[in-house]
């Protein structure tokens, strides 16, 4: 089986600047306080994922999960290590990314669209399809700056969960949105799923890592800490299990509402 993302001893460092302005930072210095930290958001993580694989990426608030996202998404360099992917990348890794705020819906779903590599043809082909699984009705052609976080979703998703990709990233895409756009999504990205694409999942909630994934990773201060079965991986974060047992998407819809994401 192909590999399909390949990252070997990845590390990504950041700049934590304390003071801002020129008179607190002449006062840190004459008391001698810090004025910034160095500090690895990612430290040295290494694993492969096969061509297929469906795999969840959990950890607490603040453990690098969105960073390494980015870095396999390619919005981000790593500061040492390597980064491969094979194949077509697409995903929603943040809510309206790459949106222009006085373009309209419309224009932007052209727009996102050829972000993610999509052709006009393609794109013309797929409009209609897109629009509808957006359902965002009339606001179609109304600048996306008058939209709701959850109509930002709708319109983000739904582009790129059209793009006929090799690996399809998400980042928390069921934090934001209504009871039946979060069982679409569930719903389409298992079909993607059959369709032998690569997902990388991003989330905290146990119920639909369950529903999506076989294969969890888990991230502890930016180092990869466990790298198993999903329920092995949710047993070692120590999440409660209040989701039960319902594999079906009604049943991880109802665990997902409850979850604190």
């Amino acid at each position: 089986m192909a590999e399909s993302i390949v990252l070997d001893h990845v590390t990504k460092d950041f700049t934590l600047h304390y003071h801002r302005t020129m008179k607190q930072i002449a006062v840190a210095t004459a008391r001698g306080l810090p004025l910034k930290e160095e500090f690895q958001a990612v430290n040295d993580v290494s694993f492969i994922v096969e061509q297929g694989e469906a795999v969840g990426l959990m950890g607490l608030n603040g453990s690098g999960k969105s960073t390494l996202l980015k870095l396999i998404n390619g919005v981000m360099r790593p500061d040492h290590g390597t980064v491969r992917t094979r194949g077509r990348i697409a995903g929603l890794i943040a809510t309206g990314a790459g949106f222009q705020p006085q373009m309209t819906g419309r224009d932007n779903l052209f727009l996102n669209g050829a972000i993610l590599g999509m052709t006009e043809a393609e794109l013309s082909k797929k409009f209609d399809e897109i629009v509808e699984f957006a359902d965002i009705g009339k606001f179609l052609d109304t600048p996306v700056s008058h939209y709701s976080s959850g109509m930002f979703a709708r319109l983000g998703f739904s582009i790129a969960i059209h793009v006929d990709a090799d690996i399809f990233l998400a980042d928390e895409v069921l934090a934001v949105g209504d009871r039946p756009f979060k069982k679409k999504c569930l719903a389409k990205m298992q079909e993607i799923r059959q369709q032998g694409t690569t997902i990388f999942y991003v989330s905290h909630a146990a119920a639909s890592v369950r529903a999506m994934c076989d294969r969890v990773l888990v991230l502890e201060a930016g180092r990869l800490n466990f790298d198993g079965p999903v329920d092995d991986g949710i047993r070692y974060l120590q999440y409660d299990d209040d989701d039960g047992d319902d594999p079906t998407l009604e049943g991880v819809m109802d665990a997902e509402l409850g979850a604190d994401i």
